[in-house]
């Protein structure tokens, strides 16, 4: 039986931090649309001025993917470091941004993909994914399902390798690659498509909170938890998390439905499972799901990577230099992706690097 809640005490540095900033609006009675606009705004002028320094250094091309339901072209944007000549293929990254279903835009995303192009030597495509709430489960995972087909198909126009394309995201977007991992490797979906080479999975979701069973199943008692321990965590407390969710409108819950709990999938399901980098945040609720599948992976004989940020909230990494912890967020997932296409082999060893 396990137990993680020694992760969730918060670090000394983010307490210093957490003094100095201004009180969080509360998502759930604000105004929804007004704080959408506002913390996309947001995101896109941070991810601008970091772009005043890296845009020289990738070449940039925005995409239209047209999706299974043919409204509202998918947005994506592809980046490659410019120093490598465009006739040279190169693995392929493809990115699932964070936000709850609910935030996120192109332009959010691009200091990130652009640091991942340039430091990971990949070209990246950067998928926007349809949002709440205006687009409801399973739209965000069919868009997810639509851009791996479509990348596929456009793999020349993109310079990239079709054997070595790792897919990976943040957050919600980890729920999003988790998913698309899972049901390709069971032969779900995009089955005449080459495996594909690794996953990143950063503070991902992996279990919705009404079909969590199978994970407090595995914990000492429910009373350690992330979902108790960190309740009312910083960025996303639990309160938030089912206000995300809930945007979803999903029906019909199964909590064998690995589509939408890629978490509760069984060792067999997992087994053969591509390598599998982990980013998770000690300090927050969904810190449980991701230590919990990265062990059953690991078990499984998956190859897997498992980095633990100690005592800091989820979605952190938006604190930039404010935090020591940023630097290493980024090393997790350029450093990663290139772990994963360097063939590791499995250690059956569950091991969680802490900082």
């Amino acid at each position: 039986m396990c137990d993680f809640s020694s992760y969730g005490s918060p670090s000394k540095e983010w307490l210093a931090l957490e003094a100095t900033l201004a009180p969080v609006p509360d998502l759930t009675r604000e105004g929804l649309h007004e704080r959408k606009t506002a913390t996309n705004d947001w995101r896109e002028e941070a991810a601008a001025l970091a772009m005043k320094t890296l845009a020289p250094q990738v070449r940039m091309q925005n995409h239209a993917i047209p999706p299974r339901d043919g409204q509202y072209n998918i947005e994506a944007r592809s980046y490659r470091p410019s120093d490598v000549d465009p006739a040279e293929p190169l693995p392929v990254y493809m990115h699932l941004h964070g936000g709850g279903f609910l935030f996120g835009t192109l332009a959010s995303e691009d200091a990130t993909c652009a640091k991942i192009a340039i430091n990971a030597r990949v070209a990246v495509l950067n998928v926007n994914y349809r949002h709440t709430p205006e687009h409801v489960y399973p739209t965000a995972w069919n868009d997810t399902q639509d851009a791996f087909e479509w990348l596929h198909d456009h793999i020349a126009l993109l310079g990239g390798n079709a054997q070595q394309v790792v897919v990976g995201g943040i957050s919600a977007g980890g729920q999003l690659t988790a998913s698309l991992v899972l049901e390709k490797h069971l032969g779900r979906i995009a089955t005449a498509r080459p495996p594909i080479a690794g996953q990143v999975l950063m503070i991902p979701c992996l279990a919705h909170s009404d079909c969590y069973g199978p994970q407090l199943a595995k914990m000492r008692d429910p009373s350690v938890s992330s979902y108790q321990q960190c309740k009312d965590a910083p960025v996303l407390p639990v309160s938030v998390c089912h206000f995300f969710l809930n945007l979803l409108k999903i029906e019909n819950l199964d909590t064998r439905d690995t589509k939408l709990n890629p978490g509760n999938a069984t060792p067999s399901q997992a087994r053969g499972l591509p390598p599998t980098v982990f980013g998770i945040a000690g300090m927050d609720p969904l810190r449980d799901e991701g230590l919990l599948y990265a062990k059953m992976l690991t078990e499984a004989g998956v190859p897997t990577d498992v980095s633990m940020f100690r005592g800091l909230p989820h979605g952190f990494s938006r604190f930039g230099d404010k935090l020591s912890a940023c630097k290493r967020w980024d090393e997790v997932m350029e450093n990663g992706i290139r772990w994963t296409l360097g063939n590791p082999v499995p250690s059956y060893v569950f091991e969680i690097k802490s900082d």
